[in-house]
């Protein structure tokens, strides 16, 4: 018995996928590929496994991976463009939901090579082995940080996004556009899909719900940007994956509602199509902070900063279109989805002779 993208709901697959999932010992990576292994789809995954974070988080991510025998992984970097083909050319997969990049707002503003690497030279190469290999689906992780500079909220998908902020920013927003380059040219479907703020178990480090975590159970300070006036749009992962596995049997398709004339940013005449992922509801940090210290049980000192470079005020899903398309409605309370995140984290890190 599977079970469908309801989370729990049984059904009997019809038809399986071969679906590679790049970035698979990533947060949302692992997450997607455990839900589509479930389904009984046959899922290879690929990481580079660099050290912007602990490798070890990715390893043990992989590990639970292992008890699905339709679940492969190698060690691949997108920049490969010889080892990615010869992925393709073996495995001919119908399926890419390619979630691989290099993370984080702050950290372009000290490494951008980095960034240009994985994120522009690594989606191009993408780009081509799809192309080549006539893959059926394309789904591609884009960012709100794309929205930058915009002061209308909630963030639209059909919103100017020309103003970014930070480099990771720009390479998402141009991933969009050479997504919609290769849409036009060979008839690939795409579908680019605006991550908002995503947590859970199983979470990336650098995160703030990781780091306000870890620093509050240490007895520690947390850094609370902007004197705490910042809101985030917090999705939690599940909801996510439920978007996702509906998303990736759905083929982006020329849109009847294009005009050239008046040209709308997130459709095309072409086979692609982008949506906001978001909870749909803009929660202000310090409201954050306190589910947090209830989950906790304890209270955090805070060590209130400046803004940083590279970081937006507020961002917030405008959800419609995404709720048009697959009727997606978040299910995860943040009060919710941030208990489950302690449990795991306090389970995971339980063992005091682990060094992570």
């Amino acid at each position: 018995m599977q079970y469908d993208v309801c989370r729990d709901e049984p059904f009997y697959l019809k038809t399986a996928m071969h679906i590679l999932v790049t970035g698979a010992a990533g947060f949302i990576g692992y997450h997607v590929s455990e839900r589509l292994a479930r389904q009984g789809h046959t899922i290879v995954g690929i990481d580079n496994f660099n050290e912007y974070y602990s490798p070890r988080l990715k390893q043990d991510r992989i590990r639970q991976l292992a008890i699905f025998p339709q679940f492969r992984s190698y060690s691949l970097d997108l920049a490969d463009m010889a080892g990615l083909n010869s992925l393709f050319a073996s495995e001919r997969f119908t399926h890419v939901i390619h979630l691989a990049a290099q993370a984080g707002v702050r950290y372009s503003l000290v490494n951008p090579q980095s960034y240009i690497q994985s994120n522009i030279v690594g989606f191009a190469n993408l780009l081509e082995a799809c192309r080549c290999h006539k893959i059926q689906h394309l789904v591609y992780a884009s960012s709100s940080s794309v929205y930058g500079l915009s002061p209308q909220l909630p963030f639209s998908v059909d919103h100017p996004t020309d103003h970014p902020v930070s480099l990771y920013a720009a390479t998402k927003k141009s991933n969009e556009l050479m997504a919609h380059t290769y849409s036009h040219l060979y008839g690939l479907p795409t579908t680019g899909l605006r991550f908002f703020t995503v947590y859970g178990p199983w979470g990336r480090p650098d995160m703030a719900l990781f780091l306000f975590t870890k620093a509050m159970l240490e007895g520690r300070s947390i850094p609370v940007f902007n004197n705490g006036d910042m809101r985030r749009d917090f999705t939690y992962i599940d909801d996510i994956v439920d978007a996702l596995v509906s998303i990736i049997v759905q083929p982006a398709e020329s849109s009847p509602e294009w005009a050239p004339q008046h040209p709308l940013p997130s459709i095309s005449h072409a086979p692609y199509v982008l949506y906001n992922i978001g909870n749909n509801n803009a929660v202000q940090l310090k409201d954050f902070i306190a589910i947090l210290e209830n989950a906790l049980g304890c209270k955090a000192k805070l060590e209130l900063l400046p803004m940083q470079p590279g970081d937006v005020q507020a961002t917030f899903a405008d959800i419609l279109p995404l709720q048009a398309k697959i009727g997606f409605i978040p299910q995860t309370s943040l009060e919710t989805g941030i208990k489950h995140f302690v449990l795991w984290y306090k389970q995971y890190f339980k063992e005091p002779l682990r060094n992570r």
